[in-house]
């Protein structure tokens, strides 16, 4: 079979997962005296999605959300999970974490009861070499959803601390458009890191090679491309000019040094690179991916007054970002963009929509309308003040701090009520 051949057939695969064809059947209409697996009942549903806030019951049966009503009555459920008090909004997404075994990562459903993410999208942990073991070992255990980029460097992120592309010979353009190819279903696109204590002096190249890769494995597949203290602004305005529309801009306001202390992101002189600005408005998505060292309230405020938001909202959790001041769980990263000025209808967006439309595997996945997959999340909004901190020891005072209360992933809640039998997920 020809590579051409194999890449047509490869990528009628991917489409068939992202319009639903091996992710849903036809379901069996509900009759009047059958019954939900799992009715939320009593809580605030925002869908962002559907334009939805109010007080709604959702009815969950057989993995896919089957009602959404004023009133579902309790005769009508198998379990019931009281949602009094609580905010209801589609299971939390995170487009940029940690979740493989390299010695940074944190298992998903570690993560659940501190950020409630109910997907969760490893950012590059694993390369050629190393993504089968993600997929039989991690992805097949985890109840929550994961899906993955693929790095560029074969050997991923096994050697953190160490800089993984000192060495470009471990960019190996063809095993990573492979990987890719032959995993569509969960791998969503080519990593790479582009900082200088990650790269040292091999300029473009890496990002080059990843966007290859994308395009040798026909998929669609989109890069990530990591900033943050790279060599030089020149070669920052270099990155953005070189992403593609759909491409993903991430650690997109972080303030971090290159080696020599230079400050040399996305803000150079108080003002926003042209290049930013101009990748921006052909479509390359910015995701935050706060991290511990990654996310800068002086940058985003200097990137929101020139109208360049963010597309996404991430954590980049790890076991060394989650445990540092700045507490990057999700929850935490959306109320903090509240303390900025965004609505929570604009930040569960920038959770739940937005980076499913990324993900693209699942139909209305990142919604509660009927026929998506029954994920949700609950949510606390604990108003007060709250001081929030980035990784530049920057603070911000709040009035909304956001908790985590509990999480649904394809009609299963985390702890109770419990389902019998269990998940099979």
């Amino acid at each position: 079979m020809t590579s051409f051949k194999r890449r047509q057939i490869v990528a009628g695969i991917s489409a068939a997962f992202a319009t639903g064809l091996y992710s849903s059947t036809v379901r069996a209409a509900m009759g009047p005296n059958d019954k939900f697996d799992l009715i939320i009942k009593g809580g605030e549903v925002l869908d962002p999605s559907q334009g939805l806030r109010a007080r709604r019951d959702i009815g969950m049966r057989y993995g896919v959300i089957e009602a959404i009503e004023a009133d579902i009555p309790v005769a009508r459920a198998n379990k019931v999970m009281n949602a009094a008090g609580r905010i209801v909004v589609p299971g939390l997404i995170d487009l940029h974490s940690h979740v493989y075994t390299t010695g940074i990562g944190i298992p998903a459903d570690e993560l659940v009861p501190y950020q409630g993410t109910t997907t969760a999208v490893s950012a590059g942990d694993a390369g050629s070499s190393t993504f089968a073991v993600y997929r039989r070992y991690m992805a097949a255990q985890s109840r929550t959803r994961l899906y993955a980029f693929v790095h560029i460097a074969n050997i991923g992120l096994s050697a953190f601390p160490v800089g993984e592309l000192y060495n470009i010979d471990f960019a190996q353009t063809e095993a990573a458009a492979r990987t890719l190819a032959e995993n569509a279903d969960v791998a969503i696109g080519i990593k790479v890191r582009m900082s200088q204590n990650v790269i040292a002096k091999n300029g473009i190249e890496p990002l080059k090679r990843a966007i290859r890769a994308c395009e040798m494995a026909g998929t669609g597949g989109k890069v990530m491309c990591h900033i943050g203290g790279v060599e030089s602004v020149e070669l920052m305005s270099l990155i953005l000019d070189t992403l593609r529309p759909g491409d993903i801009l991430t650690h997109c306001f972080s303030g971090a040094p290159n080696d020599a202390g230079q400050f040399t992101n996305i803000v150079q002189g108080g003002k926003l690179l042209p290049a930013a600005v101009a990748a921006k408005k052909r479509g390359v998505m910015f995701d935050v991916g706060h991290g511990g060292g990654s996310f800068d309230f002086t940058v985003a405020e200097i990137a929101l007054a020139e109208g360049v938001p963010p597309d996404t909202l991430s954590s980049d959790i790890h076991v060394y970002s989650g445990n540092s001041p700045g507490q990057p769980y999700l929850t935490n990263v959306m109320a903090k963009f509240m303390a900025l000025g965004f609505s929570l209808e604009q930040v569960v967006t920038m959770a739940t929509a937005t980076p499913a439309k990324i993900i693209n595997r699942m139909p209305k996945h990142g919604t509660l309308q009927v026929g998506a997959p029954a994920d949700a999340t609950l949510l606390e909004l604990v108003n007060g003040p709250v001081e929030f901190l980035d990784t530049r020891n920057n603070k911000r005072a709040g009035k909304v701090f956001i908790r985590p209360t509990n999480a649904v992933v394809g009609g299963i809640a985390f702890g109770q009520p419990y389902s019998s039998p269990f998940s099979v997920r």
